[in-house]
């Protein structure tokens, strides 16, 4: 999981750092386990820009990765680890003892060879998906749900994980990097471990052309356009912009947006730390 840092031999090299991949087994995907994905260029189904700054890129597939685990009477064994455009994380391809094959979220140290399973009566070891119940207390988590069967939908970048930090009746108390302290019923499933590829926030395109690759287009500042176009555009000379705020007018930095009446709320014991 080493970063790769290029002497500057050409301008975009001087400051480029990415992954070495040295983990990565496997130059090609598995064929069955690929779906098309449609570039929308920040467009709605009239063509409406809604979304700015996107469009170009390099064309993916999409890997059809299995959030859920429930194949519990079955272990699996890695076949390869592979790179997945899609996502920071590394995945990795597991086949079953019945011959189904399936992507996974691959969890920090995972080797091809290793067997993983799922359900309630596997051990808590790396790469294992079980429920929060049968867990040790303080264990490292990640790939979390968040209502039972519902699959994975916490602590699934880079390098991400929570710690189960305590249980209280039919909630577990996860503590996760952000400082957020939250409750999760103990029949969610987690997968033990750390999520692979942990140097990703050390990584530097280097170049505007790799950012291109990615389907990111130039962002421009609200401050430099003029009063039509964005609330802080306008003035004379280098004006400051006022109040930060989005395009629509909502303040940014430090305005609360989240809704008080969430039903989510109910949950989180200690909101993240600013």
């Amino acid at each position: 999981m080493a970063i790769k840092k290029y002497k500057p031999v050409t301008p975009g090299q001087r400051n480029k750092a990415i992954s070495s991949f040295d983990e990565i087994t496997a130059k090609k995907p598995y064929k069955k386990l690929l779906a098309p994905i449609k570039s929308t260029g920040g467009r709605n189904n009239t063509g409406q820009m809604t979304v700015r700054y996107r469009g170009g890129g390099h064309k993916r597939m999409y890997r059809l990765v299995d959030f859920v685990r429930n194949r519990d009477e079955f272990k699996a064994t890695v076949l390869t680890i592979e790179y997945d455009p899609n996502r920071s994380a590394r995945i990795a391809l597991i086949q079953y003892e019945d011959g189904m094959k399936s992507y996974i979220i691959a969890p920090n140290g995972l080797q091809v060879g290793q067997v993983v399973e799922s359900g309630p009566q596997a051990s808590p070891d790396m790469g294992n998906c079980l429920p929060l119940a049968n867990i040790p207390v303080g264990t490292l988590v990640h790939a979390i749900e968040l209502r039972p069967g519902q699959g994975a939908a916490m602590a699934r970048s880079a390098g991400t994980y929570a710690q189960l930090a305590a249980r209280e009746g039919n909630y577990a108390i996860l503590r996760l990097p952000s400082g957020e302290t939250r409750m999760v019923p103990v029949a969610c499933r987690a997968t033990v471990g750390t999520v692979s590829n942990p140097d990703h926030n050390l990584e530097s395109d280097g170049k505007a052309g790799r950012t291109r690759h990615q389907g990111r287009r130039p962002h421009n500042r609200g401050v430099v356009m003029n009063p039509h176009d964005h609330p802080m555009g306008g003035g004379e000379g280098r004006a400051s912009g006022g109040h930060p705020r989005s395009r629509k007018g909502l303040p940014a930095k430090g305005y609360k947006t989240r809704n008080p009446k969430a039903v989510s709320n109910k949950f989180i014991i200690e909101r993240r730390k600013k």
